[in-house]
C-alpha cells in the first residue's frame, strides 16, 4: 500500500483533516498575497472563530441524532441571550453569576420545548425549532424596548475579548472545551449512544436505547451553547442589537458539516468542527481584503454552504447504511418507544 492510499484510508476515518488542509493552505494563500498575516493576525481570526465553534458543537450534536436534524432555533437564541444578559448583569460584575444563570436557564427552557416539539410531539426538527425561533424572535422585540442603555460586566468583557500572552482567552476556553467534547464523543457512554441513535434508530432501540432522551440532550446542549455563546458575544461588541444571531445559523451548519459530521448523523468531530469555523471565517475575511460588498458576500457564503451541503449530502448518501423498515416510522407503538419515559 503507497502513501497516498494510506492517507485516504486514514482521511476517511480522520474527516477534520480537509478542513485543517482549507485552513493551511488559504492562510498561506492570503500571507502571500497580502503580505501582513501574522501571528497578531491569527489570533483575530481565532478569537472570531471561536464563537462560531460554540454554536457549531451545539449544532453538531442535534445533527448527529440523524434523520436531517438541525437546530434552527440558535440564531433567536444567541439574540435574546444577549438581551437578557444586558438586562440583568447590567454591566456590575455583582449580577454576573444571576446573568450567567438566566443564559443557561433560557438555554435548558429553550433546549426543553424542541425536544418537547421534536420528540414529544413528533414534529420535524427544522418545522420545531423554526417556530421556536419566531417566538424567541418576539421576546427580543420586547426586551430591546425594555433596554435603556448598555453596559458590560468588566469580567465578562475580560473573558470575552481579553489576551493571555497574546491568545485570546475566549479561544483557550473554546479549544479547552472542543478537546473535552472529542473525548466525550469518544470515551463516554453518552457518545456512544449518540453515535448509535444516529446511525439506526431501530437497532438503537432493539438494544435497550432510549432514543428520546439522547436526542432530546443533543437539542439541551445545542440551545444551552448557544445562549451563553449570546451572553459572550454580547460582551465582546459591547450590546445587543436585533438579528445578532443571525450569521451563526447557517455559518454553525456549515461549519458541522464542512468540519466532518455527517449530514445523515452518526459521526461527529469536535474537531472538525473548529477547523471549519476558522475556515469559514478565514473565506469572510478574504472577501472583506478583496473588497466585495456586504450583499455579494452573504451570496457567496450562501454558495458555500450549498455546495458544502449538497457535497455533504451525496457523501453520506454513498455510506448510509440500509434504511429502517417505514414500519418504524408507521407503527406509533414503536414510535412511543422514542419518546422519554
Amino acid at each position: 500500500m503507497n502513501a497516498l492510499a494510506a492517507f485516504s484510508i486514514w482521511a476517511q476515518k480522520n474527516r477534520w483533516i480537509w478542513a485543517a488542509i482549507g485552513v493551511l493552505l488559504l492562510w498561506l494563500v492570503l500571507s502571500v498575497v497580502t503580505n501582513r498575516f501574522s501571528l497578531s493576525s491569527l489570533s483575530g481570526i481565532m478569537l472570531s472563530a471561536s464563537f462560531l465553534t460554540v454554536v457549531g458543537i451545539g449544532q453538531m450534536f442535534v445533527v448527529t441524532t440523524g434523520r436531517g436534524n438541525i437546530d434552527l432555533s440558535v440564531a433567536s437564541v444567541i439574540t435574546l441571550s444577549a438581551f437578557v444578559a444586558l438586562l440583568t448583569i447590567k454591566g456590575q460584575d455583582a449580577n454576573l453569576a444571576i446573568g450567567v444563570a438566566a443564559a443557561i436557564l433560557l438555554g435548558l427552557a429553550v433546549g426543553v420545548l424542541n425536544s418537547l416539539l421534536v420528540v414529544g410531539l413528533g414534529i420535524p426538527a427544522i418545522i420545531a425549532t423554526l417556530a421556536t425561533g419566531y417566538v424567541l424572535a418576539t421576546a427580543t422585540l420586547l426586551s430591546n424596548r425594555a433596554i435603556p442603555s448598555f453596559a458590560v460586566s468588566p469580567t465578562l468583557k475580560t473573558l470575552a475579548s481579553g489576551r493571555v500572552w497574546g491568545m485570546p482567552i475566549m479561544a483557550i476556553i473554546v479549544i479547552a472545551g472542543v478537546a473535552a467534547t472529542s473525548l466525550v464523543l469518544r470515551y463516554t457512554v453518552f457518545g456512544q449512544l449518540l453515535s448509535a441513535v444516529g446511525q439506526n434508530r431501530a437497532a438503537a432501540r432493539l438494544t435497550a436505547i432510549r432514543n428520546g432522551r439522547v436526542i432530546a440532550a443533543a437539542f439541551i446542549i445545542s440551545s444551552v451553547l448557544a445562549s451563553l455563546n449570546g451572553l459572550l458575544l454580547g460582551a465582546y461588541i459591547g450590546g445587543a442589537f436585533l438579528e445578532m444571531g443571525q450569521p451563526y445559523l447557517l455559518q454553525s451548519i456549515a461549519a458541522v458539516v464542512l468540519g466532518g459530521t455527517l449530514i445523515f448523523g452518526g459521526s461527529a468531530t469536535a474537531v472538525g468542527t473548529l477547523f471549519a469555523s476558522i475556515l469559514l471565517i478565514l473565506i469572510v475575511t478574504t472577501m472583506q481584503i478583496i473588497g466585495l460588498p456586504p450583499g455579494v458576500q452573504d451570496i457567496v457564503q450562501g454558495i458555500v454552504v450549498i455546495f458544502v451541503l449538497a457535497l455533504a449530502g451525496r457523501q453520506a448518501l454513498s455510506r448510509r447504511a440500509p434504511a429502517e423498515p417505514a414500519a418504524d416510522d408507521a407503527n406509533p407503538a414503536i414510535q412511543a418507544g422514542d419518546r422519554p419515559a
